[in-house]
């Protein structure tokens, strides 16, 4: 119908003569026929392919806090998902009551709740702080919004009135080590992606935005729980669904979900996301142990309740039986030495913990282990949880303790080496960037502001008075932070 409307519009616009009725004209096309997020949006987990730097050059402001600087607050209940933008509008999600999902649609520049969307959680699974079960973020363009939550699957809504549209239900993510579900979706050229990597029955799957029907579904046996964000990366004149997840990078084509290339250059567990910038692929990954230890030392102390080296079927969660029972080869009741190793992690996939951050070249065919990994690094400046950000050719880095490291994008080379933001604590969000500014929050609630420049110099460290898990986003000149029950707007426009 939209389509309609455009033609009829063309043909009324060779009969238009004035600079004021071809104005027009653009105007009423993009309002009946725009399906994608504009430049200066931030539509999904980090804005824009996951990037985390913003479009545009709007002033961002350096100096405020939680009672400074704000040009509007909303109150949404638990989460840790970041909030997104597109056309004017705010979307997030919350966790209300103990039972309830909501969906939120804030007026960027107002702060006014333009509709809200209420929808019974159900039984919820298990997870470990400090996670939420509303930790996905959502992705949105100009006419839908998508969510995911855990129990429902991914939901898309009506931007404008917050009608749901449709819903997909998913399996159950399940998690040997209980961490909860925390993956987003993403949307581009009218098809949602959404990677489910657990430790039971990983899989990246595409659905058609319009209808929510499945284009196609991939499993990814190899995979151990992971929360790696899907990106797209254009190289050779193909562009490929790259995704990141236990020892191995992969790019798959988005039309079909056929593998076209993997690089085996990763650790056991990824939680970061990649950036692209150009042809490169850019990753920074902790894994907890080294070289030598794998999966069955974490599944011994996490699950070995009686610490006698051997995981008992009685130790384990319920919906792991079947498996244990397939990697009991004797059937005497208890997984051992003989047969931990192969029954939780792929028998063709034994990667273990580490630290590395590398650039990986996309395209390719096959197995490009050898031949696209432009350069890696071991070097013990990545989080397990925080994101890198590549911007203006630095790779920035945060890990916990409020250590940031610095490198040169095009070689690696290091700019600074873990040194010290004076701001001790956790860091659970990504940084991300705009206006000559890299912004790093704290769990603590601090967030730091750095200059774009080859040495690390701090031009700010704002309170926000709250917890921060949320990787804030940023569109139209405004800074927008989700605290753990909050969601300030920030903007020189503030009195």
């Amino acid at each position: 119908m939209g389509h309609c409307r455009g033609w009829r519009i063309l043909f009324k616009w060779q009969e238009m003569t004035t600079i004021r009725t071809a104005f027009a004209l653009v105007l009423a096309i993009f309002i009946s026929g725009s399906t994608v997020a504009s430049g200066g949006d931030w539509p999904q987990f980090r804005g824009i392919n996951g990037s985390g730097v913003a479009v545009g050059t709007e002033a961002i402001p350096t100096e405020f806090s939680f009672e400074s600087g704000v040009l509007w607050k909303a109150f949404l209940g638990d989460g840790i998902g970041s909030p997104v933008i597109v056309d004017g509008k705010v979307f997030s999600t919350a966790f209300v009551g103990e039972k309830d999902f909501v969906i939120y649609c804030h007026d960027a520049a107002t702060g006014k709740e333009r509709w809200k969307r209420t929808l019974p959680a159900g039984d919820l699974p298990r997870i470990t702080p400090p996670n939420s079960h509303a930790s996905s973020t959502p992705a949105a363009d100009a006419e839908r919004v998508y969510a995911y939550f855990s129990t429902l699957g991914i939901l898309a809504f009506d931007a404008v009135t917050g009608d749901e549209l449709w819903r997909h239900a998913l399996p159950k993510a399940a998690y040997l080590m209980d961490w909860g579900s925390g993956a987003s979706p993403v949307v581009h050229d009218g098809r949602v992606f959404f990677v489910q990597d657990d430790d039971l029955n990983s899989f990246v799957i595409c659905l058609d935005a319009l209808s929510g029907e499945p284009i196609w579904k991939t499993p990814r046996p190899e995979m151990l729980a992971g929360y790696s964000l899907p990106v797209m990366c254009e190289a050779g004149g193909r562009k490929d669904l790259v995704v990141a997840g236990s020892g191995k990078l992969i790019g798959y084509d988005p039309a079909t979900g056929a593998e076209r290339w993997s690089c085996a250059s990763l650790l056991r567990t990824m939680m970061t996301s990649p950036v692209v910038h150009g042809d490169l692929i850019y990753l920074a990954v902790q894994s907890y142990g080294d070289s030598s230890r794998t999966l069955k030392f974490a599944l011994l102390e996490w699950l070995d309740t009686n610490q006698d080296g051997k995981l008992a079927r009685e130790e384990m969660p319920a919906e792991f039986l079947g498996r244990f029972d397939a990697s009991d080869k004797n059937s005497d009741g208890l997984i051992d030495e003989t047969e931990i190793d192969t029954a939780f992690q792929h028998e063709n996939n034994q990667a273990a913990g580490g630290n590395t951050i590398q650039a990986v070249r996309g395209g390719g065919t096959g197995d490009v282990t050898n031949t696209h990994v432009v350069w890696n690094i071991d070097n013990k400046s990545p989080s397990n949880l925080s994101s890198p950000l590549v911007y203006r050719n630095r790779l920035h880095v945060v890990k916990s303790g409020g250590v940031s490291s610095c490198f040169d994008a095009t070689n690696g080379g290091t700019i600074w080496d873990r040194t010290r933001l004076k701001n001790f604590g956790d860091y659970y969000a990504s940084p991300v960037a705009a206006d000559g500014k890299v912004f790093i929050a704290g769990r603590n609630g601090f967030v730091l502001v750095l200059d774009d420049s080859d040495e690390l110099t701090i031009l700010a460290k704002n309170d926000m008075g709250e917890e921060i898990l949320a990787t804030p986003a940023i569109a139209g000149g405004r800074l927008f932070i989700r605290t753990r029950e909050n969601l300030f707007c920030l903007s020189g426009e503030a009195r």
